[in-house]
């Protein structure tokens, strides 16, 4: 299928965007109505997600939609791509998602004392949140969490499974 005038325009907003993007958005920047924005990434998805000669897809969150490679070319391109959370951080908050709600004392025992500074950076990021509980904190996944990740589901299970499914774990637990 060729693309039209109007999925360039839609699929540049995605490929640019570094973020998922709402329709109102893409109404605002682009000036297209509703149904034709619609029709577009339509017709994106069927483009990139039915096909094997395209390495990325469209992913609809919620009301929002992000391009983004396909697992299979993630990996790779992951040797190339400047990380924007620390490999370190970034298992410190796969442990908090995994086990929500997490205490950050247990989570000090599995991360030790640098965890209070990852605590920090995942918190100035919105990826979590942290809630007063006795001389502690207790943490889980933002709502901004699942849609920097391009997970469909804000339900702490659904995240375990996704991360369970994507890193390995699945049955081990």
């Amino acid at each position: 299928m060729a693309k039209g005038e109007d999925e360039k325009i839609i699929e540049s907003l995605l490929f640019s965007s570094s973020k998922p993007i709402s329709i109102d958005d893409m109404k605002r920047i682009t000036g297209m109505d509703g149904r034709r924005i619609r029709k577009a990434i339509e017709n994106l998805i069927n483009i990139h997600n039915n096909s094997d000669d395209s390495p990325v897809e469209i992913i609809r969150i919620e009301n929002k939609y992000v391009m983004q490679l396909k697992q299979e070319y993630a990996e790779k391109a992951r040797e190339v791509a400047e990380p924007e959370i620390p490999p370190d951080i970034l298992k410190t908050l796969a442990l908090i998602a995994y086990h929500q709600p997490i205490r950050q004392a247990d989570l000090r025992k599995l991360v030790g004392p640098k965890v209070y500074e990852h605590v920090d950076f995942l918190l100035e990021k919105k990826l979590i949140t942290s809630k007063r509980l006795g001389t502690t904190e207790l943490l889980t996944t933002s709502s901004y969490f699942p849609e920097y990740f391009g997970i469909e589901s804000k339900r702490p299970e659904e995240i375990r499974e996704f991360l369970a499914r994507r890193m390995g774990l699945k049955g081990q637990e």
